[in-house]
């Protein structure tokens, strides 16, 4: 059972037709207790860190989620899932994450220029990806694929290691996957990836 956690911030259907579309098990679910019985675990997010990460913690959401990562159960964060899994961000003032991954999220900075062109924040549409390393949700996905971006802040991981992909926007190369362990988690959104993210759903709902 793969359940998508329901804290009201995030493309939560899109995410579980997916995994159903390849014959995966998935519920979305509003019960934090629905965490513990769940083999892997899904958390979206779209929106401000701030709210979302709210929205976590009033929820009930952050304790089981906690022992679900503790007891070595696959986790997938997308967006600002991935960004929560960090230990801090600076969207509208300074707020704590769930430390899970050593670094910050910091905003894009303004006035960036490419080819004599003035980049717009948010970074968003499809932009390929850099493999770092061999992460289990890139199984059979070439170096250099495009998918889809939508957001104005990226991960600054304070460990080279926990990059699986990178992706350059302007002057600034972030981290667009991460791995660490039974961690992982992707900027971009596979459910508006097409191909690429219907391969990433599937290895993640093999491992």
């Amino acid at each position: 059972m793969i359940n998508i956690i329901d804290y009201e911030m995030g493309n939560l259907r899109s995410v579980e037709k997916a995994f159903e579309s390849l014959g995966f098990t998935a519920r979305v679910s509003a019960r934090p207790e629905d965490i513990a019985s769940a083999d892997k675990v899904v958390l979206p997010g779209v929106g401000a860190f701030r709210d979302c990460i709210d929205n976590l913690r009033n929820g009930g959401f952050v304790e089981p989620l906690l022992a679900h990562v503790q007891a070595g159960k696959p986790l997938l964060g997308i967006c600002v899932g991935m960004q929560m899994l960090f230990t801090e961000s600076e969207e509208f003032g300074r707020h704590q994450g769930l430390d899970l991954i050593p670094g910050k999220v910091v905003r894009f900075p303004a006035g960036m220029i490419e080819n004599d062109e003035r980049l717009k924040v948010p970074h968003m549409g499809w932009n390929s990806i850099s493999l770092r390393k061999p992460s289990p949700i890139f199984k059979g996905i070439e170096d250099g694929s495009f998918v889809y971006f939508v957001h104005s802040y990226y991960c600054d991981a304070e460990n080279p290691d926990d990059v699986a992909a990178s992706c350059r926007y302007g002057d600034v190369e972030f981290c667009a996957s991460l791995w660490r362990d039974n961690i992982m988690a992707t900027q971009f959104h596979p459910e508006k990836s097409q191909s690429i993210g219907l391969q990433i759903f599937k290895n993640f709902g093999e491992i």
